[in-house]
This record gives structure tokens, C-alpha cells and sequence, in this order.
């Protein structure tokens, strides 16, 4: 793949967390504006795929007839779209970061497709390129890349979802050495009825999480029915049960005991993936809801031209153009990672799998935002279409079950905003990411006089705020962090403590995501007018503000009090003090754009 030409690589990328403690600079800001004719090229074949291959199937793909999930899997091999972000030397294209996010961003409209796709290419095949040995590879990337085989996942159990390590499914090694024994049971099993491999984690001895590569046909493995679901009807999904299942030795995956580092590592990237998905599917689910309002006809106008209608569609550009800037934000942060760490001498695996460790907060975030903005729009555009909306001869019924999942699946949306404050602790705790110094310069400014000044130039009030918002977050998360230490609060048991936090940097992300796409399309020759895209960072910083004060505010009443507390608030006065614009203009604004365009346009 070719570099984008208006990108320069950064030697000095912050790593992962640092966002909350330094600043980013426009140039150093990749955005889906940066990307190049050949990305886009892509883009438009994989849309080609799904207006010629699958949308005319939606229904066959529904009722999971003809085993067309697995027939459509092998049509996107022949495209090369299984090996995307895979070696070349097994078959696989070596794409960059920022061409597979265009990829899995342009099959969220897939509906129930892209889980399949995402189960296979994702959690299917990354344990066996991050941990698999060379034979192991060798063995199955290829026929994984080229559609023969189909993988899937296992790791859920009855009684272990986002408790993993729980799980009480065995593996005993035999006698004479040469296999293990699994017995147990797996559930919620993504490609199960039709997969030829599958991941699968047990306790060795009983107490030794460890993951294996299963073949189909292993005999004693059976499957169970389809489930019946909400949503993603069309992807299969089975309990998979192991009776005295012989496993040879060599598919033993990574080490005896280890079974943790591939189940969670393979999470990292798949998280992030699901936000682009969620977000990649919500925009034509969007663009449905904006046609609609067009054509509907209402007291002699078209709906589009209430005031009701421009809120929704408004809000729903507003934030899919955020969860769109923190996407293509966090995927080049990952890229140039992978870049650096190749050149200094690591492998292709070796370098994915310690990019996507390192911004695991940041894919967190992703996932969490780009599944909650998925479900607000799709709840929306359902609205926009009132009874039609209701009725499962519009697709808008189909993705408002379809979004559901995504806040559940590759660990909760609590799961990860409890990973996001956790590992920002730890992080700081062991010394790679220093909270400590910059929350103390926060608390020494609230001692001071106010500055009621803001930063000079162009969106200086939305720079201010910004900086703004991450003094907030290190008050209120080095102010909590102070309490767990002098063993006045835990954290682990008062998570709603944990969730505002969490919430504070899903905001800090994208007002700061939101406020750098802004800034660099400002010195860009465009079709839209900038005065739109000022619009759309006004209302999200005005919004976000209310938002940072809310969660804040919630977080220091339940474990300060008296002066502290005082203090406390006056200082989140300051913190959150932006002028808000005039949101029903500047909302109207963006959503006139869109209604005119009859689509989302950005």
C-alpha cells in the first residue's frame, strides 16, 4: 500500500493513554479526509460487493439458507478480503492499518454478514498469526485466507461470559503424551454451524487456562441448534459441546497457562474494529433516515422540514462525524506504531499484536463510542420512519435488532469502560504513563486565580475547552486515585465511579478527535462550507461540556465531601466553562447540509 501523501509518520506519536496528558498537533492528525485514491478504491469495491452480492440476498442471509454466510465469505476471498491484514506469505495482502479500517468500517452495513466476517477474520484467525507456531501457520492461514476454511471462536461458557478466565471447560493431557483430552461446553459460538476451525480455551488440569486449534469432525465435538436472537439472525451462533475430544498435542496454541494473553489480545483490535463496524453501518442507516424524511409527506411538506426531524438528523451527523475523527485517529496511531516497530527489527505479527496492546485504552473507547453513537441513530432513523420504522419490511427494523449486539459482544460496554480506568491506572502505577505530575499541576491551579484568557488564533475556545476537559477528567480521576489509596474508597466496588471516568475519556477522545478533523479541514479545499464543520465541533463541545460536568459532578459527590469538596466542584466550574453556541442553528445547519445532499455527506 502507498503512504497517504498528506501524512507525514511521526517518531513522536503519543502512545497509548497519553492523550489525556498531552496535546496533538493537526499535522500529526490522520482523518478520513487523509485518505488516498487507492483506499478509496477499496472502499468502493467492497460496496460494490454488498449492493451486487448481498443486499439482494438479505433475505436468504437472514434465514441462513443455501449455507450462504460460508458461500459469501469465499466470494470475499476471491477479492482478497480475508487476507487484508494478513502476510503475504501465507496468501495474505499486508494492507496498512488505515486500508483494513476502511475495509471493516465499509462492511458495517452488513448487517448480519458482518459478524460472520468479523468472527473470521478477526478472533478467528489472529490467535493462530499472533501465537500459533510456524506449522500451525503454515498450516491453516492459508486455507483461512483463501475462503477453504472458516474459523470461529470459543470462549464463552454458561457460567463464564466476561468472567474468561472462569471457564470450567478441561483439557488432560494423555498418558502417553501425544494429545490432549477437552471436555466441556462453549456458547454464543459465531460461525459454529459451518466453521472448519475452531479457537478454543480450556483449563488444563483443571487450572491452567491454555488455548487449542480444533479441527471439525474431532470426534466427541458436536454443535448445538441455531439460536433463536434479537438480532444478527443471519450469522450462525451455537453451544458447542466436547465429549472426550482428542486434540493432538502440536495444536496446543501459545503456552500451557497462557490462554489469557490470546483471549485478551485478540480483543484489542477486535474492539476497535467493532466501533468502525457499528459506525460504518449507522451511516447508510442514517442516510436511509434522511431519504425518508425527503420523500415522506406531511401537512403538504416533507418531514425533513421540521424542526423535530432536523434535531435528529443533525445529532446524527454531529456524532457520527466524531466517532468517524477518533476512528481513523486511533487506526493511524496503531499503523505508525506497526511501522516503527518493523523497522526496529520485529516481525509482522510481532509488531500488530504490541501496536494493538498499546492502545487498548483507545480501542475501548472506540468500542464503547461506536456502539452507543450506533444505537442512538438507528433508534432515531426508526423514529423518522414512525410506524414504517416498526415494520420488518424496512430494513430500518432489521438494523435497529442488528445494533443491539454491539454493546454486548467483545466484552461489554461496563467491561470496557472498567478496562479503560483500570489499565490507565496500572499504567500509571508502573510508571509508563505519568498521571501523577500533570494531576498535581491541576491541583496546584486550583489553588490559583482563575485565568479567564483562551488560547490565541483560530478555535481558540474549543482548544481551551479541550485542555479543559482533560484537567477535569485528571482532578476528578487523580482525586479518586488519592481516595483508593488512602483506602477510602474501591474502586472495585463502586463502579459507577468508574463508569463516570470512563465516560470523561470517551469525551476527552472525541471532543479532541472531533476538534483536530476540524482544524485540518479548515486548511482544505472541500464541497461542504467550513462554517458547517464549525457548526458540528460547536455543538459537540457545547454538549460534551454538559456532559464532562454531569459525570464529573456525579463522581466527586459520592466519594468527597465538606471543603474537598467544595473545592472540588468550584475547580470543575472552571473546567468546564465554554460558551455554548447556539445549538438549534448550528444543528440545523448540519442537518440542512445532509437533507440536501440527501445522505450523510461528510
Amino acid at each position: 500500500m502507498t503512504k497517504n501523501p498528506e501524512y507525514n509518520l511521526k517518531q513522536d506519536a503519543l502512545k497509548g493513554g497519553e492523550f489525556i496528558i498531552k496535546d496533538t498537533t493537526v499535522e500529526n492528525t490522520f482523518t478520513p479526509e487523509d485518505l488516498n485514491e487507492e483506499q478509496l478504491m477499496v472502499r468502493g469495491m467492497i460496496q460494490d460487493f454488498l449492493e451486487t452480492e448481498l443486499y439482494p440476498n438479505n433475505e436468504k442471509i437472514e434465514k441462513q439458507e443455501d449455507d450462504i454466510a460460508a458461500t459469501l465469505l469465499e466470494k470475499a476471498a476471491d477479492l482478497g478480503l480475508l487476507g487484508s491484514h494478513m502476510p503475504e506469505e501465507y496468501g495474505g495482502m499486508a494492507m496498512d492499518t488505515n486500508t483494513n479500517t476502511v475495509i471493516v468500517e465499509a462492511f458495517g452495513p452488513s448487517g448480519s454478514f458482518s459478524t460472520t466476517y468479523a468472527a473470521h477474520t478477526g478472533i478467528g484467525m489472529l490467535p493462530i498469526l499472533y501465537f500459533g507456531t510456524p506449522e500451525q501457520k503454515q498450516k491453516y492461514l492459508p486455507g483461512l485466507i483463501n475462503g477453504e476454511l472458516k474459523a470461529s471462536y470459543c470462549l464463552t461458557e454458561p457460567s463464564s461470559g466476561s468472567d474468561a478466565l472462569a471457564a470450567k471447560t478441561r483439557a488432560d493431557l494423555s498418558e502417553d503424551g501425544t494429545h490432549y483430552i477437552l471436555n466441556g461446553q462453549k456458547m454464543w459460538i459465531s460461525n459454529a454451524g459451518f466453521a472448519d476451525v475452531f479457537i478454543v480455551f480450556a483449563q488444563i488440569g483443571g487450572n491452567k487456562f491454555t488455548g487449542f486449534i480444533v479441527e471439525k469432525g474431532a470426534e466427541g465435538m458436536t454443535l448445538g441448534a441455531e439460536e433463536k436472537k434479537l438480532g444478527i439472525k443471519g450469522s450462525s451462533t451455537r453451544q458447542v459441546f466436547f465429549e472426550n475430544v482428542k486434540v493432538p498435542a502440536e495444536n496446543l496454541l501459545g503456552e500451557i497457562g497462557k490462554g489469557h494473553l490470546i483471549a485478551f489480545n485478540v480483543l484489542n483490535v477486535g474492539r476497535f474494529k467493532l466501533g468502525a463496524m457499528a459506525l460504518g453501518g449507522t451511516k447508510r442507516t442514517l442516510g436511509h433516515g434522511i431519504q425518508y424524511a425527503n420523500e415522506r409527506i406531511q401537512f403538504k411538506v416533507p418531514i425533513s422540514n421540521f424542526g423535530a426531524i432536523k434535531y435528529k438528523i443533525g445529532e446524527s451527523a454531529i456524532q457520527l462525524f466524531a466517532g468517524e475523527a477518533a476512528t481513523y485517529r486511533i487506526s493511524n496511531l496503531i499503523q505508525d506504531m506497526i511501522t516503527d516497530l518493523k523497522e526496529d527489527g520485529k516481525s509482522f505479527e510481532e509488531a500488530k499484536l504490541i501496536s494493538a496492546e498499546e492502545y487498548a485504552i483507545e480501542c475501548s473507547i472506540l468500542k464503547v463510542a461506536g456502539s452507543e453513537i450506533g444505537t442512538y441513530v438507528v433508534d432515531e432513523m426508526l423514529q423518522v420512519h414512525g410506524g414504517m420504522g416498526f415494520s420488518e419490511e424496512n430494513i430500518i427494523a432489521q438494523a435497529y435488532r442488528d445494533i443491539r449486539i454491539s454493546r454486548i459482544y467483545e466484552g461489554t460496554n461496563e467491561i470496557n469502560r472498567m478496562i479503560m480506568v483500570d489499565m490507565l491506572f496500572k499504567r500509571a502505577l508502573k510508571g509508563d504513563l505519568d498521571i501523577v505530575g500533570p494531576a498535581w499541576e491541576v491541583q496546584k491551579e486550583l489553588a490559583s486565580m482563575p485565568s479567564f484568557g483562551k488560547e490565541e488564533g483560530a478555535y481558540g475556545e474549543e482548544i481551551k475547552a479541550v485542555k479543559d476537559f482533560k484537567k477535569a477528567l485528571l482532578m476528578v480521576a487523580g482525586a479518586a486515585a488519592k481516595m483508593q489509596m488512602e483506602g477510602k474508597l474501591n474502586l472495585k466496588k463502586d463502579q459507577e465511579i468508574l463508569m463516570n471516568i470512563a465516560d470523561m475519556m470517551t469525551d476527552v477522545y472525541l471532543a479532541e478527535s472531533t476538534l483536530l478533523r476540524v482544524q485540518k479541514l479548515a486548511g482544505k479545499e472541500k464541497a461542504i462550507a467550513q462554517e458547517v464543520y464549525d457548526a458540528i465541533l460547536k455543538v459537540f463541545i457545547t454538549d460534551a461540556t454538559a456532559r464532562m460536568h454531569k459525570n464529573a459532578t456525579d463522581a466527586l459527590v459520592s466519594f468527597a465531601e465538606g471543603d474537598l469538596l467544595k473545592t472540588l466542584l468550584m475547580g470543575l466550574k472552571r473546567f468546564t466553562n465554554y460558551t455554548p453556541t447556539n445549538v438549534k442553528r448550528d444543528r440545523r445547519l448540519v442537518a440542512d447540509t445532509c437533507i440536501a445532499a440527501n445522505e450523510y455527506c461528510f
